[in-house]
């Protein structure tokens, strides 16, 4: 990554592959939908995120969703980034068998993220339901999950 810039990396990876970025202008906008400012490129932003929005809103706020769709930013207060539940696909069972019923670990959401103790429930071939037993902030989709028991690593897939 360029000087651990995130957003050069996409770049430049985006115009090495080919792939076309949506550059345009777009709207950030609140939970309810309301326009609240406007932004260059979704790929600037990361779920979480709260410096570097463009704009002040009186209050703390964060980047909760990314629509790349509509080219919309969702920005919200600290809290609603907490969720309990996440699904998580792709899922690779590496020192443990495909379990047929909610099995306890401990479960890691990003790379940085303290593993915390969650159930893993199988849902269909390489999907299971993640519950963890306190929110977690920022579960974020595209980023890796990966479930332990102790520091043996049990499988793992990728946040939906």
């Amino acid at each position: 990554m360029p000087a651990g810039n995130y957003v050069q990396f996409i770049q430049a990876y985006s115009h090495q592959s080919g792939i076309p970025l949506q550059n345009g202008e777009g709207e950030i906008v609140n939970e309810t939908g309301k326009v609240i400012g406007h932004h260059n490129g979704v790929h600037n932003f990361t779920i979480g995120q709260r410096k570097g929005l463009g704009f002040a809103a009186g209050k703390p706020l964060y980047v909760l969703s990314l629509d790349p769709e509509k080219n919309r930013v969702v920005v919200g207060e600290a809290d609603v980034l907490r969720k309990t539940v996440c699904e998580v696909e792709g899922v690779n069972w590496i020192s443990y068998e495909k379990p047929s019923a909610p099995l306890r670990a401990f479960a890691k959401i990003r790379h940085k993220h303290e593993p915390a103790p969650a159930t893993i429930a199988p849902l269909a071939a390489g999907i299971v339901r993640l519950t963890f037993d306190t929110p977690q902030r920022a579960i974020t989709p595209g980023q890796a999950a990966v479930f332990y028991d102790g520091n043996i690593v049990l499988g793992g897939g990728w946040l939906s």
